[in-house]
């Protein structure tokens, strides 16, 4: 197969002029007369009649709605003080687990370091968080490894309809959970899962290279010689 040179995107400040066309505006975009501009500093990003802004750097800010990777940091008589990779804590309270949990007993159920899956459930004015582990799927995380990434390099990884992300899965044949946070849970054989970390790691450095995915492709048939398939089948980025 021919290679095509790697291609930097168009990186772009606050109030660059993204598009005069008549697209529409997502993502860290907004439209104003007739015209797109950047909200952020990021990668300037266009799919169909879409125009968006990949921010590059930043901490995560929860939004409602979002599932992340946590890490328990603190333990109190009736919640779990957890780590999500934002600027503020994110308290989870036993009345959000699907165990029953007397007062006090919050350590028989989790302990410091575990990591969960949670899906945030609240974010008031005043950036307090809510947190639950009551919804389908969610649960203490057991083994695998946990790889961090910025949080705004998610869409990336996760790729067009869930494309990269089923690549990555499909070639190493790992069990791979990407947290809306920037943590991201890998589970399978060693050797499998250092080919997918690897993966991971080279699309969080080089978000801009626009042959993106053979550049993955490679990567990971380098490393796992028996990897096969184009893997190009539609997924969500969970599990």
């Amino acid at each position: 197969m021919e290679k095509r040179n790697a291609r930097s995107r168009e990186v772009v400040v606050p109030g660059d002029i993204l598009d005069k066309s008549g697209m529409r505006a997502g993502s860290y975009a907004y439209a104003r007369d007739g015209k797109i501009y950047a909200e952020v500093l990021g990668v300037k990003n266009t799919y169909q009649d879409t125009v968006s802004v990949i921010p590059l750097g930043g901490r995560y800010m929860p939004i409602t709605g979002d599932t992340v990777i946590g890490v328990i940091e603190d333990i109190g008589p009736s919640n779990w003080l957890v780590n999500i990779n934002a600027p503020y804590p994110a308290p989870l309270h036993v009345n959000e687990v699907p165990w029953k949990v007397e007062f006090g007993d919050t350590s028989r159920y989790l302990g410091l370091g575990n990591v969960v899956l949670l899906k945030i459930l609240m974010v008031d004015e005043s950036k307090k968080i809510q947190v639950t582990m009551k919804d389908s799927g969610l649960r203490r995380i057991e083994g695998g490894r946990l790889v961090e990434i910025q949080h705004s390099k998610v869409p990336r990884v996760i790729g067009k309809s869930g494309s990269m992300i089923q690549l990555i899965k499909n070639l190493t044949d790992c069990r791979i959970f990407v947290g809306q946070n920037g943590r991201i849970w890998v589970d399978g054989d060693d050797e499998n899962v250092e080919a997918a970390v690897a993966a991971i790691k080279l699309i969080d450095r080089e978000t801009q290279s626009e042959n993106l995915t053979e550049r993955v492709k490679d990567l990971i048939t380098g490393i796992l010689p028996q990897a096969g398939g184009d893997g190009e089948d539609n997924d969500t980025g969970s599990e």
